[in-house]
């Protein structure tokens, strides 16, 4: 059975090498897809239906959505989309937006609050449901950004993990889609055909916000420097600790020499002492002129 796109195709790959590389989904597991209405979670709900039907190991999907109580969200739209697809669906409805504004100072933003009593939602709701893995719908441009974010305004040097163990120890939640960009997320909704359900609330989009201010950066550094976001999600991988300042992680009484002092070693003095000749190739310009009459000066002083 062939995908039905070229797009499909890639998507399918990109998020079954995740799956692959972090052990997201195992034989048995039943995955809950915290599902809002927006491009991002449509489009993998739908891809993990996709791998589900060719997959070698067996798993089952529930999607979970979480209205927060604003009015005029769609929750009726995505109850309908699910059925049309033959998807297993809950609505949990709540009054999280209520409480956000009793919380908040008028200053403040809500999505960090938002998100964080939606997700303790979306873990009871998985216990409800006897789910085994949580999976979110954040894609690479998010691993980014949020990268940004805690460097530029929380002096914290982190991202987020693409799996994860809930404090309590009793959810597993799972990214699948760190591979995945927000265009190509957008384009794989837009070409399902699925409906892009915004959640309603007021600071939704507001381009003063934090994360809309990161993006922008991303977006002007791409542009200019084509493969930025694939260095940068690159290098959430590629982590040089002993090359940061946090003495958790190279606790300073601990730098000690593992290697005896040289002149304690035979001909290890002599192996320090000899000149350090220079590649006459790689030599240029000014310093590079300095260079080449310090070779040819040592050069002269050897015995013949």
């Amino acid at each position: 059975m062939g995908y039905r796109s070229e797009l499909e195709s890639r998507l399918a790959k990109k998020t079954t090498k995740a799956i692959i590389d972090y052990q997201m989904i195992e034989d048995g597991d039943r995955v809950m897809v915290g599902l809002s209405g927006g491009k991002d979670s449509w489009a993998l709900l739908q891809l993990l239906d996709v791998l589900r039907k060719r997959a070698p190991i067996r798993y089952s999907l529930v999607a979970v959505n979480v209205d927060s109580g604003y009015k005029d969200y769609k929750h009726d739209m995505i109850a309908r989309t699910c059925e049309s697809h033959g998807w297993e669906h809950r609505i949990e409805h709540t009054g999280i937006g209520d409480v956000i504004e009793d919380l908040l100072d008028a200053d403040d933003t809500p999505c960090s609050l938002c998100a964080r009593l939606r997700r303790g939602v979306l873990y009871r709701m998985a216990t409800e449901v006897g789910a085994t893995k949580i999976a979110l719908g954040h894609h690479a441009d998010d691993f980014i950004e949020t990268l940004l974010l805690n460097l530029f305004f929380a002096g914290s040097l982190k991202a987020m993990p693409p799996k994860l163990v809930s404090d309590d120890g009793k959810h597993v939640v799972i990214r699948p889609l760190v591979y995945v960009g927000e265009d190509e997320a957008r384009q794989y909704a837009k070409q399902c055909e699925l409906p892009i359900i915004g959640c309603c609330c007021p600071a939704c989009g507001d381009l003063s916000l934090q994360r809309q201010r990161a993006k922008r950066l991303v977006m002007d550094l791409e542009t200019e420097h084509p493969g930025v976001k694939v260095s940068m999600l690159k290098a959430l991988s590629n982590v040089a600790t002993r090359h940061l300042l946090d003495t958790r992680l190279n606790p300073p009484a601990e730098l000690r020499a593992r290697v005896p002092q040289s002149s304690s070693l035979p001909g290890a003095v002599a192996a320090d002492r000899s000149p350090c000749r220079l590649d006459k190739g790689a030599v240029a310009g000014k310093a590079g002129g300095r260079r080449l009459r310090i070779l040819q000066a040592e050069e002269l002083s050897q015995p013949s």
